[in-house]
């Protein structure tokens, strides 16, 4: 069995970003730092959706507990393909509620900064797919480790959260634009 725990994974994270922000900055010769400051935003974005996808909720003794690999236990993979069949197995509706809110509200973000940094993202279907397609990435991802479960609900709660969030970023902006 391997096991990764939250640190690692995040410096892990962490150095794929620089590295990858770093060829950026070597191949254009320049560094755009108010375009910088912008993808840090989505660079936490996406650490703080890595923390909450991967990462169980329950700590024991304080210690956020580590994703766990073990290639005995990866199959069959834990896929539920069935919208809100699942979400009757929650034995609190406060668990429920965590759940949904949850799903959505970390995929808000996402819905504000993905047309911000990306221009070409400039209409709702472009960012509620792209949104989506990211949901799907971290759903496909899920599927080794045998105490995460790839679930068709966070793909529908996820895309509602950047749909959300671009309701938001579009009314940001009409509000900016008459303003001025």
């Amino acid at each position: 069995m391997i096991e990764l725990g939250f640190l690692p994974a995040e410096a892990a994270f962490a150095a794929i970003w620089l590295l990858i922000r770093l060829a950026v900055w070597l191949k254009q010769k320049r560094i755009d730092w108010k375009r910088e400051a912008v993808l840090l935003l989505m660079y936490v974005n996406l650490a703080v959706i890595l923390r909450f996808t991967f990462f169980p909720m329950a700590r024991v003794d304080g210690k956020v507990q580590p994703l766990l690999f073990d290639a005995s236990r990866v199959y069959p993979f834990r896929i539920n393909p069935i919208p809100y069949v699942r979400l009757s197995d929650y034995g609190f509706r406060r668990d429920l509620l965590l759940n949904v809110v949850g799903n959505v509200c970390m995929f808000i973000p996402s819905g504000v900064i993905l047309p911000i940094v990306y221009r070409r993202l400039d209409r709702f279907w472009k960012v509620v797919g792209t949104g989506a397609l990211i949901s799907l990435c971290i759903e496909i991802l899920q599927l080794p480790f045998f105490e995460r479960a790839s679930d068709i609900d966070d793909l529908i709660m996820n895309t509602a959260g950047v749909a959300v969030g671009y309701g938001v970023y579009t009314l940001l902006r009409k509000l900016r634009t008459r303003k001025k």
